[in-house]
């Protein structure tokens, strides 16, 4: 038996399943809350409206897209209540980190590539599935889970697509990664 083996701690993660039931848990106690269902796209989208709004008002004023998401939200963009949600995931995930041990600032990446190289592919990523988001209406939590959650048959669409795309990509970027 390798010694270095025996001196590294396991990492504690969650068991996926349970993780998956919990999360479906999650999502029914938030359609029997709210009445809605999960997402993370609303919450970025609200913070970015408040942004342009404190640095050009104006613009905010006149603009259709900004005029009507005001409109939508009487107590201002961050009192949404995707935002707290999202608050929610932050706190959870720093409370998860603190209680297994795994609040570290580091970059994990293949051997094969860059801390620098690795970064610049995840914003890249971020940003193109943010877009994505928008043009779907809605993330991967919001209008994939929560859809098939409802099961809305755009929800399983969704799902389908955004996991053929990763699929049929995954090719062509696995050696970021592995």
């Amino acid at each position: 038996m390798n010694k270095s083996n025996e001196s590294t701690p396991k990492t504690r993660y969650i068991n996926p399943y349970l993780g998956g039931v919990l999360l479906g848990l999650v999502l029914i106690a938030a359609n029997f809350v709210s009445g809605r269902g999960l997402g993370a796209s609303g919450a970025f989208k609200s913070v970015i409206v408040s942004a342009v709004d404190t640095v050009a008002p104006r613009h905010t004023e006149h603009a259709l897209f900004y005029k009507t998401y005001h409109e939508s939200h009487p107590g201002g963009p961050l009192k949404a209540w995707l935002v707290f949600q999202m608050m929610g995931v932050v706190v959870g995930a720093f409370l998860s980190g603190a209680i297994f041990n795994r609040l570290k600032f580091k970059v994990e990446h293949s051997p094969k590539i860059t801390s620098k190289r690795r970064i610049i592919f995840a914003v890249i990523g971020g940003i193109l599935f943010g877009f994505g988001s928008q043009l779907g209406r809605g993330c991967t939590s919001g209008s994939a889970l929560s859809g098939m959650g409802v099961m809305s048959l755009g929800g399983f669409i969704s799902m389908a697509f955004i996991f053929g795309t990763a699929y049929a990509l995954a090719y062509f970027f696995r050696k970021n990664w592995i």
